[in-house]
C-alpha cells in the first residue's frame, strides 16, 4: 500500500507509557484516534486524503498493536486515556490541534474536547457516542432505552475476564468477521488489510489489553465518566454511517443539547467503519469543516 511508504513511525513517551505513532504529511496537525478492534491503520484512507494539506498523527492507543499494554482495567480509565493524548500532543509540541475520533477513539475525543477546549481547534467524530447524550436518549424514551441496551449488549461480553479467548480462537475469526461485517461497500476490506489487522492482533497481550477498555467502563460507567458532562464548546463535525447497528443513529438525537456548534453529516449506506466504507465523503466533509 502506497501509504506505508510515506509514513513516519515514532514511539512517543506520554503519561508513563509509550505510544507507537504514525505521522504523515505536513501542515496544521490533526490527531486521529481509532477504536476497537483497530489500530492506527483504521484511518488509512483519511490520512491519504489529508496528508497533502495537514500533518496527520495517528497513534496506536494504549493496549493496541505496538503501543504499551499495561495490565488491569484501572489503567484504562477515561481520565488516563485522555491524558495519554494530551501528553502525546505536548511531546510532539503540537500546540493547538484538530482532533478526530472513531468508536472508542471518539469517546476519548469527546472527553478531550470537553476537558481541553483551549487545545482542540475543531472536533471530528466518526460513529462514536457522546455517552451523556446517549444516556439522555435512553432516559427520555423507554422503547429506545431497550433498543440501545440490545444494541450495546456486546459490551458485557467484551468485558468478561476471558473474552480474549473468544477473539483469538480460529486465527481471530470473530475479529475478521467484525472488520468485514462493519462495512457495506463491497471490497472495502482487502486481504492485504486483513493481514495488517492480524499482525496487530497478534502482538503479545494485544487482545486482552484492548478489552480492558470495556472492563473499565462496564465495571462502573458512572465512575468511568465522572466529571464529564458531555458538553462541548468547540466546533464539532459528526460523521455517521446510518447502517451502524452498535452506535445507533438514534444516538444522534440529543447531541444538539450537548454540543454548542454542531454539524452532522449522515451517510445513509455506510456502516460502523465509516472511514473505510465511505472514505471520499469522510475526507471531503473533514476538509470542508476544517479548511
Amino acid at each position: 500500500m502506497e501509504l506505508l511508504k510515506e509514513i513516519e513511525e515514532k514511539y512517543v513517551e506520554t503519561n508513563g507509557i509509550t505510544l507507537h505513532t504514525v505521522i504523515a504529511g505536513s501542515g496544521e496537525p490533526i490527531i486521529m484516534l481509532h477504536g476497537f478492534p483497530e489500530f492506527w491503520y483504521g484511518w488509512r484512507h483519511t490520512i491519504m486524503g489529508l496528508k497533502d494539506e495537514y500533518q496527520c498523527i495517528a497513534p496506536d492507543m494504549r493496549g493496541y498493536n505496538l503501543s504499551d499494554k499495561p495490565k488491569g482495567a484501572n489503567n484504562y480509565q477515561l481520565d488516563i486515556l485522555v491524558e495519554d493524548i494530551i501528553g502525546l500532543s505536548k511531546t510532539l509540541n503540537l500546540g493547538e490541534f484538530y482532533l478526530a475520533g472513531h468508536d472508542w477513539g471518539a469517546i476519548i475525543a469527546w472527553s478531550i474536547a470537553e476537558k481541553y477546549p483551549n487545545l482542540v481547534k475543531k472536533l471530528i467524530i466518526c460513529n462514536g457516542p457522546n455517552i451523556r447524550a446517549m444516556r439522555k436518549t435512553a432516559e427520555t424514551d423507554e422503547k429506545m432505552q431497550k433498543t440501545i441496551q440490545e444494541a450495546t449488549s456486546f459490551v458485557e461480553k467484551f468485558a468478561a475476564p476471558d473474552a480474549d479467548q473468544m477473539f483469538t480462537k480460529n486465527n481471530y475469526q470473530l475479529l475478521r468477521m467484525m472488520i468485514r461485517g462493519a462495512v457495506k461497500r463491497k471490497g472495502a476490506v482487502t486481504k492485504f488489510d486483513e493481514e495488517r489487522y492480524v499482525e496487530a492482533w497478534s502482538q503479545p497481550r494485544a487482545i486482552d489489553a484492548e478489552l480492558e477498555y470495556y472492563r473499565a467502563m462496564h465495571s462502573d460507567q458512572d465512575k468511568f465518566i465522572k466529571g464529564y458532562t458531555g458538553k462541548i464548546n468547540v466546533p464539532t463535525l459528526v460523521i455517521h454511517g446510518m447502517k451502524d447497528t452498535a452506535v445507533l443513529p438514534q444516538m444522534l438525537d440529543h447531541l444538539p443539547d450537548y454540543v454548542k456548534d454542531l454539524k452532522i453529516v449522515k451517510i445513509e449506506n455506510a456502516h460502523h467503519f465509516v472511514m473505510v466504507d465511505s472514505p471520499e465523503i469522510v475526507i471531503k466533509s473533514i476538509k470542508e469543516f476544517i479548511g
